[in-house]
């Protein structure tokens, strides 16, 4: 039938009231679950829902996305149900008392991308059993290529309850020919073009989120203390920045070269310049070795 979603056998569908029923529960941090035939944004519109009023706990999962956001306003596109394009929306200054979170200081907010990236990066090793690391700040890598990208983005004016979206896009089975171009020279890959054992997107969204969920929580119970956590730890470890010769884009059009060390408290990354150590807060970086 033209344009059912099971013409492509290697690309089925993902079934809402299944990723409900797994996902969702009354005690969990995932209190709804939107599955969407094809928007432009997750994350433009888990912003949206925020706006509105949205609770925290809503996942919004698209088969398609036309227009989906970068770092920088760059897009990123995918082929019908060929990757995972999800967002969530947290209020992680919003104590909750229930579940003994403490309101997270917005000097922490920082962490969220990182903690995606380990959350990531561990449902996509134990699943598809390939090599993954993280690029500071927001790539997952498959040897020296990018396979997914993550964004965290702040929702102003939603009064007392401050919002942030975490949006995670991930390359499932993209063929060569349908890979996005990346404007920083970075190449792009798939989990399947990187030899994946499974590259079925229902376990693995779900790893994603629990992986998700299980990190938020310990990092919410240490009140938003990354190092107490275990966090900070866990995102070195993954981290190939780490270790490496590098070239800083600054959002300011500035640079800097020098050896990345490590990532301090507040997630910054810390470069080790002829001038002395920098912490980076945000900005391109550029593997030299």
């Amino acid at each position: 039938m033209p344009g059912s979603p099971y013409t492509d056998l290697d690309r089925p569908p993902l079934d809402a009231r299944r990723l409900t029923r797994a996902l969702v529960a009354p005690n969990g941090p995932w209190n709804r679950l939107e599955l969407r035939a094809e928007t432009g944004s997750t994350n433009a519109d888990a912003a949206r829902a925020a706006r509105d009023g949205e609770p925290a706990g809503l996942v919004v999962v698209a088969e398609r996305q036309t227009a989906g956001r970068g770092r920088q306003g760059r897009q990123w596109e995918s082929p019908a149900r060929a990757g995972l394009a999800v967002s969530v929306l947290l209020r992680p200054g919003l104590p909750e008392p229930d579940r003994d979170w403490p309101a997270a200081p917005a000097a922490a907010y920082g962490w969220l991308p990182l903690l995606a990236g380990v959350a990531l990066v561990e449902a996509v090793t134990r699943l598809a059993e390939i090599d993954a690391a993280l690029k500071w700040p927001n790539d997952l890598l498959v040897g020296a290529a990018k396979c997914a990208g993550i964004l965290a983005e702040a929702v102003p004016d939603v009064g007392a309850a401050p919002a942030i979206v975490v949006g995670v896009g991930l390359n499932v089975t993209l063929r060569a020919d349908e890979l996005p171009v990346n404007p920083s020279g970075l190449p792009a890959t798939s989990l399947q073009l990187a030899g994946a054992k499974a590259t079925d997107r229902d376990p693995l969204l779900r790893a994603l989120l629990r992986a998700f969920a299980s990190w938020y929580d310990r990092w919410r119970l240490a009140g938003a203390d990354a190092e107490a956590c275990g966090l900070r730890r866990a995102y070195q470890e993954r981290c190939d920045t780490i270790g490496r010769d590098v070239r800083v884009l600054l959002p300011d059009g500035a640079q800097l070269t020098g050896a990345a060390t490590g990532i301090d408290a507040d997630g910054r990354l810390l470069v080790r310049t002829a001038a002395g150590e920098r912490a980076v807060a945000a900005g391109d970086v550029l593997h030299l070795r």
